[in-house]
């Protein structure tokens, strides 16, 4: 399996909006501006581990439950 950044931009993006949360709810949890993190939702830009762990208790989800929701949404060819 390849790293597809932008599927887990989707990923998140999806399950933000799931939450009904704001973009700017979540930069902030993330203590990043909501420019930033709107690059992050596009795939413009990467994410650390800690950022990660930190986003997924924002979005309350397991960071292995979203690490499944990004492989299914990944393209077949890609899994």
């Amino acid at each position: 399996m390849k790293y597809n950044g932008k599927v887990l931009a989707m990923t998140i993006r999806e399950r933000r909006l799931g939450l009904n949360y704001s973009q700017e709810y979540v930069a902030g949890k993330l203590e990043m501006s909501q420019n930033a993190y709107s690059k992050l939702e596009l795939g413009q830009t990467g994410i650390t581990l800690g950022k990660f762990i930190v986003l997924c208790e924002a979005l309350e989800i397991d960071m292995i439950d979203m690490l499944e929701s990004y492989r299914s949404n990944l393209p077949a060819d890609e899994r």
